[in-house]
């Protein structure tokens, strides 16, 4: 049994990852793998053999030479259905969503027409985000606020983001190993971005939003969009907070990758360390990460989110600055114009 994740487990060169009831084998040895489902079956427990992994928890796993395709057309295929525009009149958007407005609460609008299952709509949008679609996260998550009192803008924005997978059904993550490339972080934040005059009072609008993407070896395996939990008072410490945030999710990857060198597993890493790197487009929050300096106005973060500086004194994380135009998490924490959006995709999810 893995000592950091406690649904991870091993046999010889098999690795064995369990989700409830769904689980997966994976290692060079095909004997190995027939082995460990007999000895499964020789402590009575129930197990049903699939074959070669075509799909797990509803995603389409289409594997080709180099690559691996994650895509869940059938999902798409219900929420287009559900949002009334499953008809050949629809015209796609090439965008999730518009790139000159955002969502509020809309308090002064007309209610939500009931046209569409709202929440319904919001529960599928969520799994089918988190599981591929990364490129939909911030919108969704956006939509996802309102679901207790929607109004007509939300709905036009749900139907805009129906439009928008109608256009790409069948896209989804495509997985392309870079080898030597490594753990890499790409965080980033939206300092206040929901700020609404009109609706100052709600302290919501006071928010700021994260995004990170973390990356093995070029390809995507974690991602999140969410609304911080604190409100941060300058657009440093929102991409601070982000920073920390994307690390606490990085770190025990981290753990995992060196328990499988221990474990004889080869991780393509080019240094004996796995190095996690940082790219950080807020000069402030990068100077505040590798610099050991007492600050008054920041002492209050020293517990909360300084938690990885050993790491970056180690030298186990590397910060590293890169253009806020090339920062591809950019599109998990704001709507953007279709070329930046499409440049981001390209590079997290391969089209």
């Amino acid at each position: 049994m893995s000592q950091v994740d406690e649904c991870v487990f091993y046999r010889g060169k098999t690795i064995y990852v369990l989700y409830t009831d769904d689980s997966i084998l994976a290692g060079p040895d095909p004997d190995e793998i027939k082995q460990v489902i007999k000895d499964l079956r020789k402590a009575n427990l129930k197990v049903t053999d699939e074959g070669n992994i075509e799909d797990f928890l509803g995603v389409n796993i289409e594997r080709t030479e180099g690559k691996i395709k994650l895509s869940q057309p059938h999902l798409i295929e219900q929420i287009i259905k559900d949002l009334g525009l499953n008809h050949d009149k629809v015209q796609s958007k090439p965008i999730p969503a518009a790139s000159s407005k955002i969502l509020f609460g809309h308090k002064e609008s007309q209610q939500f027409d009931n046209s569409f299952h709202y929440r319904s709509v919001i529960g599928k949008l969520n799994y089918l985000e988190k599981s591929c679609r990364p490129d939909i996260a911030y919108i969704v998550h956006q939509c996802a606020r309102f679901s207790t009192d929607p109004r007509k803008e939300h709905g036009q924005a749900l139907r805009w983001l129906g439009k928008y997978l109608k256009g790409n059904i069948n896209e989804g993550t495509t997985l392309q190993p870079e080898k030597g490339r490594g753990l890499e972080v790409w965080v980033d934040a939206d300092f206040a971005g929901n700020w609404n005059r009109s609706e100052s009072e709600d302290r919501d609008t006071a928010r700021s939003r994260h995004g990170y993407i973390i990356m093995y070896e070029g390809c995507p395996i974690l991602h999140k969009s969410q609304l911080q939990t604190e409100i941060a008072l300058s657009s440093t410490e929102s991409e601070y907070t982000g920073l920390s945030y994307a690390l606490r999710e990085a770190i025990p990857i981290m753990r995992l990758l060196r328990e499988f060198k221990t474990r004889g597993f080869t991780t393509d890493e080019p240094t004996t360390k796995i190095h996690c790197k940082v790219y950080e487009d807020n000069s402030g929050a990068l100077e505040m990460a590798k610099e050991y300096k007492y600050r008054p106005r920041t002492k209050f973060l020293n517990i909360k989110l300084h938690h990885f500086r050993d790491y970056v004194e180690r030298g186990d994380v590397t910060i590293h600055k890169v253009s806020t135009h090339d920062q591809r998490a950019d599109y998990l924490t704001k709507p953007l114009d279709e070329i930046t959006h499409k440049k981001h995709r390209w590079k997290v999810q391969g089209w």
